[in-house]
């Protein structure tokens, strides 16, 4: 299928109905991995994990070299250094990553005050009406990319396109630094190609949920009608019925306050094995802990999340007088609701894990989506 065109063009995108916007969604190139070989010349051009090595320790970014070897983000470090013997692991330094996502959204507010962070390295934006009145979000796309490596040093890859659905394919099309857009007209066409993987929320298990009922692609979703979807996917149909058409009607939100941030894992095969429990909540507490530190929120109640192979599911939580101050704290609590539910009466399929009762009120302090890397899925 030929992709959407990756140069300049006048894209004078309409506005309004059926979510056209001119949305750009930023997406920096390995983030962390690429910080910490900017700032130390000897990992340049090296596999790099940034992470814990060895034991419960797991990769939290993987430079690209390492990628190239199968290595990924939320990837036990064991399992990390067997498929890449050479890899080099660096303890992550989470407040040179705030500091440089700082400078990424100064950046981003120079063209629109429309900006709607997902973590520190992404984020959508919305150009309808920019700041400079350039009009065109393909040449503000440039501009940002243009002016994130010059002053940081680093590279972003962009999307862009008429709403926020395939604003974010399009900007994981032509990584790393790549910019790739998709205009009206070319969205349900392009999104046909594309495996349905690709589209967010369906994560391994859904996957192999949709091949099973035979689909693989957009175009097969999109062949299947809303009742179809319905009777198989429940409340995630509608969305999955939209995308697989191009469609997405949600707004960028600026201002949007989250309720709780949290993470879940969803497993491969039912599990029940004590260590292995206790090893995936390890998981789960350091990505849920680096959204919490990076949002710098402060919460008082912390809650597991079980799902079991029948698909009941149960929650635990533990809430405390002030609120969570440390990782230690966080990972306390949360070791000791697992603990309490051992040994299961079944296994599960789904691990889960929140901090809520949030004190911040930062306009900045948006809800985390399920982070596919980490195998996390909405079905």
């Amino acid at each position: 299928m030929a992709h959407p065109a990756d140069q300049p063009a006048d894209d004078d995108l309409p506005t309004g109905a059926m979510g056209l916007r001119k949305i750009i969604h930023v997406d920096m190139d390995a983030f962390f991995a690429s910080v910490e070989q900017r700032d130390n010349p000897d990992l340049r051009g090296k596999p790099v994990a940034v992470g814990g090595a060895g034991g419960r320790g797991v990769v939290a970014a993987a430079s690209y070299e390492a990628r190239q070897f199968g290595v990924k983000s939320a990837m036990p470090s064991v399992t990390a250094a067997r498929a890449c013997p050479d890899l080099i692991f660096v303890k992550p330094r989470f407040e040179a990553y705030r500091a440089v996502s700082q400078q990424i959204r100064a950046i981003f507010r120079r063209f629109t005050p429309h900006v709607e962070p997902l973590s520190l390295d992404e984020a959508y934006l919305d150009v309808s009406e920019d700041l400079q009145g350039i009009g065109s979000a393909t040449r503000i796309a440039q501009l940002i990319r243009a002016q994130i490596h010059a002053e940081t040093g680093l590279t972003a890859s962009a999307g862009v396109s008429y709403n926020k659905f395939l604003a974010k394919l399009a900007s994981d099309q032509n990584k790393p630094d790549g910019l790739c857009v998709i205009r009206p007209g070319q969205g349900a066409q392009f999104v046909a190609g594309l495996p349905v993987r690709r589209f967010h929320g369906v994560g391994p298990r859904g996957g192999e949920k949709m091949a099973r009922l035979g689909i693989e692609t957009g175009a097969d979703l999109a062949a299947k009608d809303l009742d179809f979807l319905r009777q198989h996917f429940g409340s995630f149909a509608e969305y999955l019925y939209r995308a697989a058409r191009g469609i997405d009607l949600r707004p960028v939100r600026a201002n949007r306050i989250a309720k709780s941030i949290g993470g879940e894992r969803t497993f491969f095969e039912d599990q029940s094995d004590p260590e292995e429990l206790r090893d995936t909540l390890e998981r789960i507490i350091a990505i849920v802990w680096d959204r919490v530190a990076d949002k710098s929120a402060r919460g008082r109640t912390v809650t597991l999340k079980l799902k079991f192979t029948d698909f009941q599911i149960a929650t635990r939580s533990r809430s405390q007088a002030q609120a969570v101050a440390d990782r230690a704290t966080f990972a306390r609590l949360a070791r000791e609701l697992l603990a309490a539910e051992l040994p299961l009466p079944m296994p599960i399929r789904l691990m889960g894990l929140t901090l809520s009762n949030l004190e911040n009120d930062r306009p900045d302090l948006v809800p985390e989506p399920p982070h596919d890397e980490a195998q996390l899925s909405l079905l």
